[in-house]
């Protein structure tokens, strides 16, 4: 018996479709920048670059109204923000998870297509903290 297991999303759901050091791709387009995707729509005007550049009014934007999950993609590596940002999203009782931008973005894709409700916040995969 043959069947398909992907699972049956919407029509223009957002999906990660791709990255490089210097790229991420959502639904076949590219991006140079970090992006952020929240309530559907991809915003690639996002500041910072950096997770050193990271503060509170970066995610404030994406808490409301709040997602199940916020996955932070850290660029190349898996790093943390500031114990500030930690107690914001708690505060706000969001699942924050952190990881390498590869990891978010793939990540991001299985709980999409779990039917979670999920937002990102993605460096560059080349990006340094």
């Amino acid at each position: 018996m043959k069947g398909d297991i992907s699972p049956k999303l919407a029509a223009g759901t957002l999906l990660f479709t791709g990255y490089d050091n210097d790229y991420l791709e959502v639904n076949k387009q590219r991006y140079s920048a970090a992006i952020t995707i929240h309530q559907g729509n991809v915003d690639d005007a996002w500041q910072p670059q950096r997770l050193s550049e990271l503060g509170i009014e970066h995610l404030a934007v994406l808490a409301e109204p709040a997602p199940e999950v916020l996955i932070l993609g850290t660029g190349r590596l898996t790093s943390f923000p500031t114990a500030d940002i930690l107690d914001y999203m708690a505060e706000r009782h969001i699942g924050f998870e952190c990881m390498d931008s590869r990891s978010a973005a793939r990540t991001f894709n299985i709980l999409v297509g779990e039917g979670r409700t999920v937002s990102a916040a993605i460096l560059l995969p080349g990006a340094r903290t």
